[in-house]
């Protein structure tokens, strides 16, 4: 196929952009204001648009331990941070920062028991005492239902999660790796955190090609075929950027995961041991959406579906299909039209629960 005069001026203004600046997307975060800076996380209130007075439950974003927050904000025109801040919601993101995840002796029962409760609480209070909407991709999901779960008494309005596998039996990935964990009996772990305090950096990021092996071999087609769509060359960079920020699980966060939910099961059976007791998801009773990417095979629809059973106690428990692959339902190009759009009816409810009040005068900056 022939490209037309317009196909050509428009590769050729990509190209160049590409050359003279180094790149065609933005990248630039969203401003943030610390609100909250401890020795293993920070807490973030996104600064809202000039003329925007935010109200409702605020939103917290909940990123996994390994994954940068910059997972919410991949890049301008593209995150669902932008999109939620300017829709009006005051929001906040949880960053667990370069010291958390470098702390080889931070324990699973650290995050879900201490970090991310005292975030919570954090923000509440930033608002003015209203109850936490939570959203939590991957793990960052997990650790917002064993939070809830853990402690009835948070702050929390609501729980969001999206891409969150509970029935590791269904993640095609990880079935190589289960005979190995019985046989070494944890073994292979030890040698991990011994040798890198947690799952390198390389190994994570490669696993991410590994998920999507077609698009990554085919790549370089794909890029000299649409050098004339601006859109599809920043979420490629986007992508780049956000792999090559990748860090690692501490090691005893890894530690405890690869017991619990790959040797296991947990989820699926007596719960996973947080604070010194079982924990399971039939104790969270606060409203739960849950969304799945067809195109997950990090989290595919058959592990992420066991929830709607799991969360038996939840007073309202949602489950919603949108495409995409593992990042890719969370911010990709057509995450607008469909996770954003679940999720916006989901927040929007929230809402109606607990009112539309403002946070108070003093939480906000001048």
């Amino acid at each position: 196929m022939i490209p037309s005069p317009r196909s050509l001026r428009a590769a050729a203004s990509n190209v160049t952009r590409k050359l003279l600046y180094g790149h065609v997307a933005d990248l630039r975060p969203m401003a943030t204001v610390v609100i909250d800076d401890g020795s293993a996380r920070s807490v973030h209130r996104y600064r809202s648009p000039e003329g925007v007075v935010p109200a409702g439950p605020p939103v917290l974003f909940v990123p996994p331990p390994a994954a940068p927050a910059r997972c919410y904000d991949l890049r301008r025109g593209c995150s669902l941070a932008e999109h939620v801040v300017n829709a009006g919601r005051l929001s906040y993101l949880l960053d667990y920062g370069p010291t958390g995840h470098a702390d080889r002796d931070l324990g699973f029962e650290k995050w879900v028991g201490e970090i991310l409760p005292g975030a919570i609480r954090r923000v509440s209070e930033d608002a003015g005492g209203q109850p936490v909407q939570l959203v939590g991709w991957c793990l960052g999901g997990l650790c917002s239902l064993l939070a809830a779960a853990g402690d009835p008494e948070l702050p929390i309005a609501s729980v969001a999660v999206i891409a969150t596998p509970v029935d590791i039996r269904r993640v095609r990935l990880a079935a190589p790796l289960r005979p190995l964990s019985w046989a070494a009996r944890g073994m292979e772990v030890n040698v991990f955190n011994a040798l890198f305090g947690g799952v390198p950096r390389p190994l994570a990021e490669r696993t991410y090609q590994l998920v999507g092996l077609d698009k990554y071999v085919l790549r370089p087609y794909a890029l000299l075929t649409n050098l004339n769509n601006v859109e599809f060359l920043a979420q490629i960079e986007a992508v780049d950027h956000f792999a090559n920020t990748m860090l690692t699980y501490p090691g005893r966060t890894i530690e405890k995961l690869y017991s619990a939910l790959l040797r296991e099961n947990a989820l699926m059976a007596d719960g996973i041991e947080v604070g010194g007791r079982r924990v399971h998801l039939s104790e969270v009773r606060v409203p739960v959406l849950a969304i799945a990417g067809r195109g997950d095979a990090l989290a595919p629809v058959t592990s992420v579906h066991p929830l709607t059973r799991l969360l038996s106690g939840s007073e309202r428990v949602r489950f919603e299909l949108a495409p995409g692959g593992h990042l890719g339902v969370l911010t990709g190009r057509s995450a607008r039209s469909t996770t954003w759009s679940h999720l916006d009816r989901w927040l929007d409810e929230g809402i109606v629960r607990h009112g539309i009040r403002r946070s108070r005068r003093e939480a906000l900056p001048v």
